[in-house]
């Protein structure tokens, strides 16, 4: 799952996944902010072919890598997870170029990031995982969404998702149709959205709504 992000977020993100890139010669994949099992940013660069057969078995609700890092926050090479693996998804990982592997998690259980990477020809060194921390924790920073908006925006875009123009939206509320447009507006602003419609895409997938 993706979501929208502005123009400053998107490249400083892109500027992150290449740093994260050259740490990792055989690919990685990222998790931004996962809330109720679900990312609001997902970016992967692991090999094609794995990922094809990694989703089409919906590894992700089996794999020891992923449940590791919901579960608790720092580094780990894979080889190094105290997790059982009964569908051996490493060693089919391996069987894809990506033999060794490390993983970080960062952030709070509810709103949890993390970042993977692979190479196919020795461990990473713990400066490498130490690389993979810094840039973890700094990818959860650049792509954190608005934690809330005020009770008058989302009465203003909960009118907006209703259908109402804004002159019944204003009667609705009880205030002036300028007023309610200002209300839109700094919901609009909160949310880094070009129009109406996409701070209230924004705000459904930031589940503020």
């Amino acid at each position: 799952m993706g979501t929208t992000v502005s123009m400053s977020q998107s490249k400083r993100l892109t500027e992150l996944y290449e740093e994260l890139g050259e740490l990792a010669p055989q690919g990685y994949a990222v998790g931004l902010h996962i809330r109720f099992a679900s990312p609001l940013i997902y970016h992967s660069r692991y090999p094609e072919a794995w990922v094809e057969y990694y989703n089409s078995h919906s590894y992700y609700l089996r794999d020891p890598v992923i449940f590791w890092g919901i579960g608790t926050t720092g580094t780990r090479r894979w080889s190094e997870i105290p997790l059982p693996d009964p569908f051996d998804l490493l060693k089919k990982a391996a069987s894809y170029g990506m033999r060794y592997g490390a993983v970080s998690s960062y952030g709070p259980i509810t709103s949890r990031s993390m970042a993977g990477i692979t190479r196919n020809d020795r461990e990473f060194t713990d400066e490498e995982m130490e690389r993979l921390a810094d840039i973890t924790a700094r990818l959860h920073i650049a792509a954190k969404p608005p934690s809330e908006l005020t009770k008058a925006q989302i009465e203003a875009l909960q009118c907006i998702a209703n259908g109402d123009r804004h002159t019944a939206a204003a009667a609705k509320l009880g205030i002036s149709e300028s007023a309610f447009k200002a209300r839109l507006n700094s919901a609009r602003i909160r949310l880094e959205a070009r129009t109406a419609a996409e701070a209230l895409r924004k705000a459904r997938e930031y589940r503020l709504l």
